[in-house]
């Protein structure tokens, strides 16, 4: 059975002769459904506080639940993120590394033609040199030639100065010209 302060208040008793005093038992109830309704009251707000709370509760597991969701997310792309900065440093790195090996492989290319060009320059002087004295040795012995046939002949007329100095020059010095050609 439900109590209710109403019902609590209109309850009525049997008759005795020696019964209780009704003035006192209807105080008694008075003060029971006041009392009870008080608590009626009570439960019904914190009943409500309750449903308040739940819903709360729900809002919050709610908000817990996008929140986690939402920093899961943000590991995996801050995961994914880093991750994909490695990759692309050691890219960039391995790039680098490639650059350079092709920049020394094209500098060492270069030097080695650069040498080989110095190389061949200093044969082409020396063959062009060896050439020069040939041609001076040729020319010297031409001459020197000559002026022994000049001086075999027969001396008819008196030498002019030009002769002179021919005569005092037949020694021709071939280390000397070659010096002053180069």
């Amino acid at each position: 059975m439900k109590f209710t302060p109403f019902g609590i208040r209109s309850q009525e008793f049997n008759r005795t002769v020696r019964g209780y005093d009704r003035d006192e038992v209807k105080a008694f109830l008075e003060k029971i459904a006041d009392e009870f309704e008080r608590m009626e009251n009570e439960n019904d707000k914190f009943k409500h506080d309750l449903e308040k709370m739940d819903e709360q509760l729900k809002e919050f597991k709610r908000l817990e639940k996008n929140l986690q969701t939402a920093f899961l997310s943000a590991t995996e792309t801050s995961s994914k993120a880093v991750e994909s900065t490695k990759k692309q440093t050691a890219l960039i790195l391995k790039e680098a590394e490639l650059k350079a090996a092709q920049l020394v492989e094209n500098a060492k290319e270069a030097a080695n033609k650069t040498r080989d060009s110095v190389l061949k320059l200093r044969e082409e002087k020396k063959l062009l040199v060896a050439r020069i004295k040939a041609l001076i040795d040729t020319q010297a012995s031409m001459l020197e030639f000559n002026v022994e046939n000049i001086e075999t002949k027969p001396k008819k007329k008196q030498p002019t100065k030009t002769e002179e100095l021919s005569d005092d020059q037949s020694e021709i010095n071939v280390d000397d010209i070659l010096e002053k050609l180069l």
